[in-house]
């Protein structure tokens, strides 16, 4: 991919990024992109490439190993990440989550349905519930991944759990650009149809008409910018 050019409205600023690791995926795209433009990203996922992806990008990276479910595990990352940025995270992107069918509820998997839960919606809740001071002193920005599917009209049908989690992830962004609005904190959300990454072309195959992963980057830069700091409580599509 191209670097970015980088930007003084990043230059210097800490930026959380949640669901990076394995490569192919949205979230090394993005942290890609964040860095390029002069922002130090802070890594954060489960899966151990995430060293690598952090190497790969140089010196503004930090990579955090940790399940994001665990608030311990979150506090103590939000600890070090607070003594690095000196207690101001520009933006906080929640990038974590995935995909799964789940076949018609009469015939889905209720271990499905936790795991999409898990890892689409409580990953969301549990870094901004940690992440949400350091935002505040920033006057920054929160985001979240939705999706069409858990947009009213949208299909989603086979797809109920992983469509209610997205609707969950759109719900807490609602609460969390309200509640926050008086602190400077501006909160959105950005519903893709479906990323061009490597787990989506394994399980879709080439055909569907994805969004391209450095598209979608692009928006998320566009939506930290302090220029658009008056933009909160939005969900914007993307297919």
């Amino acid at each position: 991919m191209a670097v970015p050019a980088r930007d003084p409205e990043f230059a210097g600023r800490h930026v959380v990024i949640t669901g990076v690791g394995r490569p192919g995926q949205a979230g090394e795209t993005v942290a890609q992109v964040f860095a390029g433009a002069g922002a130090c990203v802070h890594l954060l996922g489960r899966d151990p490439e995430i060293h690598a992806c952090a190497a790969a990008i140089g010196a503004a990276a930090t990579p955090w190993q940790l399940n994001l479910t665990d608030p311990a595990a979150l506090r103590d990352v939000a600890s070090g990440v607070a003594a690095a940025a000196d207690g101001q995270v520009a933006a906080l992107l929640n990038l974590a989550g995935g995909f799964g069918m789940s076949r018609p509820v009469a015939d889905s998997d209720p271990e499905l349905w936790h795991r999409m839960f898990a890892i689409n919606l409580t990953t969301a809740y549990c870094a901004t519930r940690e992440f949400l001071p350091m935002v505040r002193a920033a006057r920054g920005t929160v985001l979240y991944v939705g999706s069409l599917a858990a947009l009213p009209g949208r299909k989603s049908a086979a797809m109920a759990a992983y469509a209610a989690a997205k609707a969950g992830v759109i719900s807490l962004m609602r609460s969390v650009a309200q509640e926050e609005q008086a602190h400077g904190v501006c909160a959105n959300a950005v519903a893709p149809s479906a990323i061009r990454t490597a787990a989506n072309l394994h399980s879709m195959g080439d055909g569907f008409k994805y969004v391209e992963r450095e598209e979608f980057a692009a928006v998320l830069l566009q939506l930290c910018a302090p220029s658009a700091r008056r933009i909160t409580g939005q969900v914007i599509e993307l297919e």
